[in-house]
């Protein structure tokens, strides 16, 4: 993963000086216990450091971006180990001017002069500096990062939940449009009162539709306006017996999830069947969780019969593709079956 070291700047200063006015601070109270002399320790550290700082900052900001993330992980080491020894350097000749001419007392003799065991012991605390830090900038663009992919894929996942929506509507209005051609045609007198349920059926696909979910209330009364629809297009050759049970009150749901159940079964079982038809569809609440059912006759044409079996069509694909994006897997369960030429769906769904 490449972390932009801009990424730093965005951190508030005020971060910035609270770790290391608290580094500075603990620092100072330990090795101050420790050679029971907190004007000496207060002393090497004001003096230590601004060392520290500059270390750990250009590794973050220079070493890390123009040689880590470009791969160049032999020249950051050489870099680093140069810098580090540099920095060594230059805090024992300070610390001999400018506090002691006995460096080093915390280790085996004080010095008065540079060596190797100096060196090295220093080397590696700054070292150990440089990585505590480093690793607390990593983590926080690691952090910075996941939030960032994770926004995109659940930015991603609702446009694609839109465009999956959007496809619904011309499907389901192209079926209806149609039918209501074919009345007018006939000059019926069911074509006001056809026209009047698509309205309100486009009233609440505009509308009511643009959030994640809708009331379970709502989407069962456009159901019904559905079925009052083809109720009034189909007369006496239709048959439609539907129940609600349990309590629909403050459900929630995906809107337009069970209008397309409704909508494929009367284009494969009604559309494509001739004499009296009958649907069935059922809405139980158990809890947290809706059942619902509808059954329908299969296609009497073969040749639909056998389109049908090969695909439920756009709009059945769709909504499985919705239910695996704006659900998780516990959160429903989808499943089809024929029997004895009924076609029957069941879906449990959460609704809370």
């Amino acid at each position: 993963m490449n972390f932009n070291s801009n990424k730093l700047y965005r951190i508030p200063l005020r971060y910035h000086v609270f770790f290391w006015l608290t580094y500075f601070l603990f620092n100072t109270f330990r090795w101050g216990s420790y050679f029971n002399n907190y004007i000496y320790s207060l002393k090497t550290n004001l003096l230590g450091f601004p060392i520290h700082m500059t270390l750990c900052y250009l590794n973050i900001l220079v070493f890390m971006p123009l040689l880590v993330y470009r791969k160049k992980y032999v020249l950051y080491v050489l870099s680093v180990l140069a810098t580090i020894f540099l920095m060594v350097v230059i805090k024992f000749n300070l610390t001999y001017l400018l506090i002691t001419h006995e460096v080093w007392p915390e280790g085996p003799q004080t010095i008065e002069k540079l060596t190797l065991n100096y060196t090295i012991d220093m080397m590696m605390g700054e070292l150990y500096v440089m990585t505590f830090v480093t690793a607390i900038k990593i983590t926080l663009d690691f952090k910075k990062e996941q939030k960032r992919v994770t926004d995109l894929e659940k930015s991603q996942l609702e446009t694609e939940l839109l465009f999956l929506k959007s496809q619904i509507s011309p499907h389901f209005f192209f079926n209806t449009l149609n039918n209501i051609y074919s009345l007018s045609v006939e000059k019926s007198n069911k074509t006001p009162k056809i026209v009047l349920k698509l309205s309100e059926l486009m009233r609440y696909m505009l509308y009511d539709t643009k959030g994640k979910k809708q009331s379970l209330e709502n989407e069962i009364l456009c159901i019904q306006n559905y079925l009052d629809l083809e109720r009034i297009r189909n007369d006496e050759r239709l048959e439609i017996n539907m129940a609600v049970s349990g309590d629909i009150h403050d459900k929630e749901i995906s809107p337009v999830i069970l209008l397309t159940f409704i909508e494929n079964a009367f284009k494969h079982g009604v559309n494509k069947n001739t004499g009296k038809v009958k649907i069935n569809v059922n809405f139980k609440v158990k809890g947290d969780f809706l059942h619902f059912t509808i059954s329908n006759p299969m296609p009497e044409i073969t040749q639909h019969k056998d389109n049908f079996n090969k695909s439920s069509g756009i709009g059945i694909e769709n909504v499985k593709k919705r239910l695996e994006l704006g659900y998780n897997k516990n959160d429903y369960k989808l499943s089809f079956k024929n029997k004895k030429n009924i076609f029957v769906v069941k879906l449990v769904i959460k609704v809370t």
